[in-house]
């Protein structure tokens, strides 16, 4: 068996990876992504990225050509529905932005990396040496072996390069389900415009809905177990009687587990020795469960870190550590209660959309919003958030001592 040899290797054909290789690419670092399917290949998301995640994209890879996306084109912001019956709608600052189609975007962004592309080939294992990473592959039924200097898992969330690391981690943190059904539109108030979260623990721990190309999607996101029919039938039931959204029986439909649980409480796995994790495998998620925008700068932030790693002979944890802070800051803060009373930690202004209410509305918003919150409390998450959100107070960042 043949051994490729670089001086990088990424798991994983995402936006992270993309970012990642951008980096080492420019920097004269030979780097390959080995992808397990087939590119373009399908990726389940909402694709509505956030305003940072559009700025990140035209500044490093350019303008977004057509192909790359879903119609609507774009989207103008979020509303948040509440039990009580009412809505906030929040335009994003700085403008509209892109609705991504997942399986062009990421190919074309991976494709402007310049990095070299495996397709079809899927990540077995790694074995860390004192200067170099063996990863073990297979293709075509064949096993494949590389050799290089440093490796970034940018797998996502069931990231198989973190079972590698660390092998009962899976067992260690709640996973959810998160599916979504495609309909035909017989009649859909909600504004196109606008993604659409509702804070209802009696439809689940993350429900959504938004257009895509002539359809309605209604997504739902529940704990691992449950019955993804029964809960989407809950949504669509709701959607009519309460929004007056009528809809044909679904066309498809996809999904996926998701790790819902890192970003909330500064639990964060940046890899160990030579291997280094980012993007949603790590734990980045934003508040509306948009990942892109932190996939994107904790990339590209690890692949800096190797650039600096070997420029200044400093160890790469300690070089990615420090680095990802900055992203481990803006992504926690979206979760912190402390922030999002006091502070502007999102991308569309709450605080705002909030004051406009009636001191009744404003009290039933607090209302739902607790009821919601109290949902998660199976998985004793409210403490934890709660002192990472006191840690925050008068510091920089969140303690890297919670980080694996």
């Amino acid at each position: 068996m043949s051994t490729r040899t670089a001086d990088v290797i990424i798991v994983g054909a995402s936006l992270a990876a993309a970012a990642a290789a951008k980096r080492l690419v420019d920097a004269g670092l030979e780097t390959v992504i080995l992808e397990r399917q087939e590119l373009p290949r399908h990726k389940i998301c909402s694709g509505i990225l956030s305003p940072r995640g559009h700025r990140f994209l035209i500044e490093n890879f350019g303008p977004l050509p057509r192909e790359v996306l879903h119609e609507p084109t774009w989207c103008r912001g979020v509303t948040f529905h509440f039990p009580s019956m009412v809505s906030l709608s929040m335009d994003f600052f700085g403008g509209t932005t892109p609705h991504l189609h997942r399986k062009y975007s990421d190919h074309w962004a991976i494709k402007r990396s310049g990095a070299e592309v495996h397709d079809k080939t899927s990540f077995v294992g790694l074995e860390q040496h004192d200067d170099h990473v063996m990863v073990r592959a297979r293709k075509d039924g064949e096993d494949i072996s590389y050799r290089a200097r440093h490796v970034i898992g940018a797998d996502g969330p069931s990231s198989p390069v973190i079972r590698a690391l660390y092998p009962d981690y899976p067992k260690q943190i709640p996973w959810f389900f998160v599916g979504q059904k495609f309909h035909d539109i017989i009649e859909c108030p909600l504004d196109h415009e606008y993604f659409h979260f509702w804070f209802n623990p009696d439809l689940g721990h993350y429900t959504w809905s938004h257009a895509r190309d002539g359809q309605q999607i209604v997504g739902v996101g529940f704990k691992a177990g449950d019955n993804f029919d029964a809960k989407h039938k809950n949504v669509v039931r709701y959607f009519e009687e309460k929004h007056g959204v009528k809809l044909d029986p679904h066309s498809s439909h996809e999904g996926c587990a998701e790790n819902f649980g890192p970003s909330l409480i500064n639990r964060y796995v940046f890899g160990k020795g030579n291997v280094l994790v980012t993007g949603q495998a790590a734990g980045f998620l934003n508040m509306i469960g948009e990942g892109m925008s932190c996939a994107l700068h904790s990339g590209a932030i690890a692949g800096e870190a190797i650039v600096e790693a070997r420029l200044r002979s400093r160890p790469v944890q300690e070089m990615y550590r420090k680095m990802i802070a900055s992203e481990v800051r803006r992504t926690t803060d979206q979760w912190n209660p402390l922030k999002i009373a006091f502070d502007k930690p999102h991308e569309a202004d709450f605080p705002a959309a909030l004051g406009k209410l009636s001191w009744r509305e404003r009290g039933l918003v607090m209302r739902d919003m607790w009821r919601f919150i109290v949902l998660y409390k199976e998985f004793k998450w409210g403490r934890q958030i709660f002192k990472a959100a006191m840690s925050r107070v008068g510091a920089a960042s969140y303690p890297a001592g919670r980080w694996s």
